[in-house]
């Protein structure tokens, strides 16, 4: 790829995630947080309860809370957790991390809106599944079809070229040449195999193998990152002070500039966790669910799970080891940070986990472009897009890693904006919702009681 090419998509995606479209996710979250009296917070041990617990398999839809929760992890836990905190760590500071977490703390209320929306809104396709998601609620909800028409135009562009598949690749490449020594070629060929493998079942297969990944892979990943937290329990209160202290000045910055913390820090934490997106709503309308704010409220949780917890343990990691002025990028250097603190293991953490994180997310966002692509054209090509999702893993595999990333920061962009005038729109709705849902479970708790 030429280097204009590469200096081309940088502009873009530096003007996108220009100071506009940072207040209009933040401002979107912290909106919704507000106007729902902080409801998310209010009611995260309930969702994490709800997020592991039975789902009643007489409401309509295709699989379980659980499965629905993992389907998200699956597409959000990934390199966002592992590069995209080191990415932001190299460009912005330390001091990115706090921005990430404060996106995180906002975003529970977008993902949750979302979440709701994507239930309320669903529809069933001919086969008797569920279709639902930003491109629905925007046509259906808000009476703008064109905006759904474009949330799921860049939707499909994200998940084959941008955060869902080629990015994913790239990572994968690095890290098994740089561990493992395996040429970036082989890589990519054998995780299109696998994919191709897995998706062809739909949601269902692909649910069921979330439901069985996901677990293990965060609590793999969790483990090791909370040894390294005990073992150097002496560091972590100077790390987490750099992180507090560099989120407000921008010293350990490109140029010290404090819009770099931010910038790279909200970008960051909207790639790992997702939240304004829309993706959650579309996990969310495949869940069994009596009604919309319950599964919302478990599409929350994965916010809490993958930026708040996990990508903590990446950020807190990074600061301690100190390396990421080195020149050192990527999963390279969170591998080279968990090696320094994990001596003999770390860089075999990083990799195992990474690659089965980006095979989740692969998997995950496979099923996000497929409904995307079927709200454009119909069923009837479904094959055609699932073969050009798995043979775009092997090109991105090969290509450099700013090239895919800044592509898939402008994506995520052009996805964000339909969607959150979305939220906006019909933030109404999600009040109303989560009322008829507080009545509810002040009927259920009455029950209880007897």
């Amino acid at each position: 790829m030429g280097a204009w090419f590469v200096d081309f998509t940088a502009d873009v995606s530096s003007f996108v995630w220009g100071l506009p479209l940072i207040i209009f996710l933040v401002g979107t979250g912290l909106f919704l947080t507000i106007r729902l009296t902080f409801f998310s917070f209010r009611m995260l041990p309930y969702s994490l309860k709800m997020a592991f617990s039975k789902s009643d398999d007489k409401s309509e839809g295709d699989i379980s809370h659980f499965q629905a929760l993992m389907t998200a992890l699956a597409a959000t836990v990934g390199t966002g957790n592992v590069v995209g905190v080191a990415t932001a760590v190299v460009l912005g500071g330390p001091g990115a991390v706090f921005w990430m977490w404060m996106t995180a703390l906002v975003g529970m209320a977008t993902k949750y809106s979302e979440g709701i929306l994507g239930v309320k809104y669903r529809q069933k396709n001919d086969k008797g599944e569920m279709s639902g998601g930003p491109m629905y609620y925007l046509e259906h909800g808000l009476g703008q079809k064109w905006l759904g028409v474009l949330f799921a135009f860049f939707a499909v562009f994200a998940a084959i070229f941008g955060i869902g598949n080629m990015i994913q690749a790239n990572a994968a490449s690095d890290v098994a040449l740089d561990v493992f020594n395996v040429p970036t070629w082989m890589t990519g060929t054998v995780m299109a195999v696998l994919v191709g493998l897995v998706i062809l079942g739909g949601v269902k297969s692909i649910g069921r193998t979330a439901g069985i990944l996901v677990p293990f892979m965060v609590a793999f990943y969790l483990v090791a990152g909370i040894a390294i937290l005990i073992i150097h329990i002496d560091q972590v209160p100077a790390a987490l002070g750099i992180i507090f202290s560099d989120a407000f000045t921008g010293q350990a910055a490109a140029g010290g500039a404090l819009g770099t913390v931010i910038r790279m820090g909200v970008a960051r934490g909207l790639f790992s966790n997702e939240a304004g997106l829309g993706t959650g709503g579309i996990a969310a309308a495949s869940a069994r669910t009596d009604v919309p704010a319950r599964q919302a409220l478990v599409s929350m949780t994965q916010v809490f799970i993958d930026t708040i917890v996990v990508c903590s343990i990446t950020g807190v990691s990074l600061t301690m080891a100190g390396i990421y002025g080195s020149g050192t990028e990527g999963a390279a250097l969170t591998a080279q940070s968990f090696e320094m603190l994990l001596p003999g293991y770390g860089d075999y953490v990083v990799a195992i986990t990474l690659l089965t994180f980006i095979f989740s997310t692969i998997l995950g966002w496979g099923y996000f472009g497929e409904k995307c692509f079927t709200y454009l054209v119909g069923d009837k090509f479904t094959y055609l897009y699932r073969l050009i999702f798995v043979l775009a893993i092997i090109p991105g595999a090969t290509m450099s890693l700013q090239t895919v990333w800044n592509l898939g920061d402008i994506f995520n962009a052009l996805m964000a904006v339909p969607n959150l005038i979305g939220l906006l729109g019909l933030s109404g709705v999600v009040a109303a919702e989560t009322k008829i849902f507080i009545d509810i479970r002040k009927k259920e708790k009455q029950q209880q009681l007897g």
